[in-house]
């Protein structure tokens, strides 16, 4: 009798029911993936992903239906890693002094009135 391999196959658990994670190739078709061991799996997806143990045959009965044929062993991260952007910090100027477009700036707490002139200038 052959031997089975058991994948841990990422899952999805919300309430009682678990759905299959599925995820995308490069070119964009989607594939099921499994990992060697739970230690790979939490690994690249993080110690709180959930996983079933799943032969390699139970993976492609449960793809099938769904047109999912490709079925990836140990995947690798592949996205760049995040990184913040960088935004200098906004420079403000005291109440009352002009802007860059030489208009003054009202003073803390009085009201800015501008006629449908100026508006339109903007």
């Amino acid at each position: 009798m052959a031997r089975v391999v058991v994948w841990h196959v990422p899952v999805t658990v919300t309430g009682r029911t678990t759905s299959l994670r599925l995820f995308r190739l490069r070119d964009g078709r989607r594939c099921a993936v499994g990992f060697s061991s739970a230690g790979a799996l939490a690994e690249l997806l993080g110690p709180e992903q959930g996983a079933v143990e799943l032969g390699e045959p139970a993976l492609r009965a449960l793809t099938a239906p769904l047109g999912v044929d490709e079925l990836v062993l140990d995947p690798r991260l592949v996205a760049a890693p995040v990184v913040a952007p960088t935004v200098p910090p906004a420079v403000t100027a005291a109440p009352g002094a002009p802007s860059a477009d030489g208009a003054a700036r009202p003073g803390a707490g009085r009201p800015t009135t501008r006629s449908a002139a100026q508006l339109q200038r903007r």
